[in-house]
């Protein structure tokens, strides 16, 4: 049975850990900076990009390239989150204390809002935020999003946090990439596909719109969650022990 661990002050307040937090501020900001521009750009470019199927795989390649330099950038350091539905899922799994969870997500919600006010101020142009489609309710919403945020942690975990991925661990950051890229796709079109708190949070208070963004909180923890209990229980030693700022 995975260990959940509170942490320790000292620890979450070394230098290390202060490291980390600016490792994860600074990824998740590059990561919705890039997220986010695309569909402003595609909205510039295009009469509706929200429903045509080239600016679909535009952003979902955007998404999962810019998630791909965000996890790389970040790993040798703060393990490379970049989503709070991953911290947390890494935190009920063992992974990481949940003290220095709160101050990830702290990094992380900070980045995305940074990055929603710079594109703002660079651009001029509203931040699109996470909604449901006409026609899709807010509970097959909060569905969507837990199964497809099921499937990044559970490929966090299998690429990335399990100590027998072995060579495997070389290409955790274009796995997971890939998986936000193809969950986009099939998702996009239904919840967004956000996936990520932060990611849904940032253009929220940048738009000062909130409607619906409580699906893209519940969804993705709640999916991020069962994944980090069902891998850390099921496939990964009992033995291993909880980390303060890695996988």
């Amino acid at each position: 049975m995975a260990r959940i661990a509170f942490g320790r002050f000292d620890d979450s307040f070394s230098l290390g850990s202060f490291k980390a937090y600016l490792a994860e501020f600074i990824s998740t900001l590059l990561f919705v900076f890039a997220g986010v521009g695309s569909a402003i750009a595609y909205n510039k470019l295009t009469s509706n990009a929200a429903v045509d199927p080239a600016g679909l795989v535009a952003i979902a390649i955007c998404h999962g390239f810019a998630l791909f330099v965000a996890v790389s950038v970040g790993a040798n350091i703060s393990g490379g989150h970049v989503n709070p539905a991953v911290t947390f899922g890494l935190a009920l799994g063992g992974q990481i204390t949940l003290l220095t969870s709160i101050f990830y997500w702290i990094a992380q919600l900070l980045g995305s809002i940074a990055a929603c006010f710079l594109l703002k101020a660079v651009t001029s142009l509203a931040i699109p935020t996470h909604s449901v489609a006409a026609g899709v309710g807010a509970i097959e919403g909060v569905v969507m999003e837990i199964i497809i945020t099921f499937a990044l942690v559970y490929t966090v975990y299998a690429t990335a946090a399990d100590p027998k991925k072995g060579s495997l661990g070389t290409i955790a950051p274009i796995a997971i990439g890939f998986i936000v890229g193809a969950n986009i796709l099939a998702a996009g079109p239904f919840s967004g596909g956000s996936m990520n708190p932060a990611r849904s949070f940032g253009p929220a208070v940048a738009s000062g719109d909130f409607h619906e963004n409580w699906i893209y909180w519940v969804g993705p923890l709640v999916g991020g969650g069962l994944a980090g209990v069902i891998y850390a229980n099921v496939f990964m030693p009992s033995q291993h022990q909880p980390l303060s700022n890695d996988f």
